[in-house]
Parts: structure tokens; C-alpha cells; sequence
């Protein structure tokens, strides 16, 4: 009788973890892999920020969602062979971007930028004075002498790259990411604990109902 309820107590506590356990892994998984994906730094344009050859972890977002400042990824059909670049947003539509050789200016205000490589004054390009259209943005690498980057293409509507374009946004803090993996891999192991209690009371419950095999009597002394 015992071991009939803790095979039922087993049972229950399977059916409660289970459960549980599948709905943190789906939905932890599954928003790390809808909203986040990896990528690798392949070329120096982003240093000292980021280095060839790291891994980051980019956020999907809206264009209307990007900021001043944000690294961003962002795919240029008719450059870079069409492969996607990351460059750090420093002018918005509507934006006036101005660099007099010393220092970039947008709309009126000085640019600080503890970012850049040290040392490095835009020295691959000179002065120049552009206004960003609407719906696109202006983009630099961290690294300026050695950026293929929106200075580059000045003729083209002022060297900008479409809001369109951007396929997400460099992760400053992974909190959010790690957070998401995290209940992705408890959901996970509690998904196989449910199913290890569910096997072991199927088993108790199993024992329980089968009945003891006669024993035959000991045989008479002669």
C-alpha cells in the first residue's frame, strides 16, 4: 500500500513537472531565438570596440527603435558584397553631420567619442558636410583609418544606408540573453526530472499491484 502511493505521489509530482518544464523551455528558447542571434566580428572596422574574430550577441529591432551611438548590423545590397557590416549610428534622418577634419559636429553639437581607436582623427578621408534623408542613417566604424564606411560614399544620398537595412543591434549588456537561456535550460532539465518521476511511480505502481508469488511450504522433517 505504501509503495502504491509514493508510485502515485511520483506520478503527480511528473505530471506537475513536465508541464512546467516544457512551457520554460519553449518560451525561453524560443524568445532567444526569435528576438537575439550570434554573430562574429570578421573584419577590424570596429575597433577597439570590438575585435575580428569575437562573437557578439545582436538584438532584432524595429528602425524606429535605434539610437545615436547603437552598433548596428546592417545589410547594403549594393555594398560590401551584400554581406552585412556592423558600424555605430552617428547621424539620423534629418540629422546634419558635419566633420571639419578635427572633430564631427551633428546638428551643431560636438560628437564625444571615447570609442575611437586612440590616436585616430578620421585620417582615411576629409572635411565634409552632408545632411542624412529621412529614413536612413549615417554610419562610421570605430576604427577610422581603416573603415569602409558612410564617409566613403558621400555621392550616394550622402553616403546613408536605409532604416531598412539595420537586422538588429549589438547587445551592450547580455542579461536579457543570458536570462532567456537560462529558463530555456532549467525548463529543459526539469522536463527530464518530470519524465524520470513519471517512469520511476509507473514502475511503484506497477510492484504494488502485482501479487507475491506463493511460497511453497518447507517440506516435513522425516
Amino acid at each position: 500500500m505504501q509503495q502504491r502511493r509514493a508510485g502515485s505521489g511520483l506520478r503527480v509530482a511528473a505530471w506537475a513537472l513536465v508541464p512546467l518544464g516544457l512551457l520554460l523551455a519553449v518560451g525561453g528558447i524560443g524568445y532567444f531565438f526569435t528576438n537575439y542571434q550570434g554573430v562574429t566580428v570578421m573584419s577590424e572596422a570596429m575597433e577597439p570596440t570590438y575585435h575580428q574574430g569575437e562573437r557578439l550577441v545582436v538584438e532584432g529591432i524595429d528602425a524606429d527603435e535605434v539610437r545615436r551611438g547603437d552598433v548596428v548590423l546592417v545589410a547594403v545590397p549594393d555594398r560590401y558584397e551584400g554581406r552585412p557590416v556592423l558600424q555605430r549610428v552617428l547621424g539620423m534622418g534629418g540629422d546634419h553631420v558635419v566633420y571639419d577634419g578635427h572633430r564631427i559636429k551633428v546638428n551643431g553639437k560636438p560628437v564625444d567619442e571615447p570609442y575611437l581607436m586612440p590616436g585616430e582623427v578620421n585620417p582615411a578621408t576629409g572635411p565634409y558636410d552632408v545632411r542624412v534623408p529621412d529614413g536612413r542613417f549615417f554610419l562610421l566604424g570605430d576604427h577610422r583609418g581603416n573603415s569602409n564606411d558612410s564617409r566613403f560614399f558621400l555621392d550616394e544620398q550622402s553616403g546613408s544606408v536605409a532604416a531598412s537595412g539595420v537586422l538588429g543591434r549589438v547587445q551592450r549588456s547580455l542579461v536579457v540573453p543570458a536570462v532567456s537561456g537560462a529558463l530555456g535550460a532549467l525548463g529543459i532539465l526539469l522536463a527530464l526530472v518530470g519524465i524520470g518521476l513519471g517512469i520511476g511511480g509507473y514502475v511503484a505502481g506497477r510492484s504494488a499491484r502485482r501479487p507475491l508469488a506463493a511460497v511453497p511450504p518447507w517440506p516435513a522433517a522425516q
